[in-house]
């Protein structure tokens, strides 16, 4: 007897979604892995495999990444018979306060940016030393 999944692939919005995390410096791996969470109770990794299109090398450290910004949850499940667990994730936080947090961190960037602008400023209107 063969069991079989569906593992539905990325749409046009969740590929919109990736490119927006990507241009806000959020790794591939770890935007491909958010856009599939966030739309899943929950996720093995073969799932966020197959269905971020990732490497089994970029799911772990996309994971890894995940955790330490204390977004997502991990835990064990035991296969039937015998090998190894296989880790299931899932979002440990809403997606939109995962926005809100991007926000704040691009709000610190563009304030320390306006900063510098603001120091060259005053320091390029400095007399020229004549010689």
């Amino acid at each position: 007897m063969m069991i079989t999944t569906t593992v539905k692939q990325l749409n046009k919005k969740e590929e919109e979604i990736a490119d927006a995390l990507i241009s806000l410096g959020i790794s591939r791996p770890v935007a491909m892995a958010l856009c599939y969470l966030q739309g899943v109770t929950e996720a093995t990794t073969i799932e966020l495999e197959r269905r971020a299109g990732l490497r089994q090398p970029e799911v772990s450290i996309a994971m890894r990444e995940l955790k330490e910004l204390d977004w997502i949850n991990e835990r064990e499940e035991k296969k039937p018979g015998k090998g190894r667990p296989y880790k299931i994730y899932s979002l440990k936080i809403g997606f939109s306060e995962i926005v809100a947090q991007l926000e704040e961190q691009q709000k610190k960037v563009v304030d320390e940016a306006l900063l510098k602008i603001e120091r060259l400023k005053e320091l390029g209107n400095i007399a020229p030393i004549s010689s």
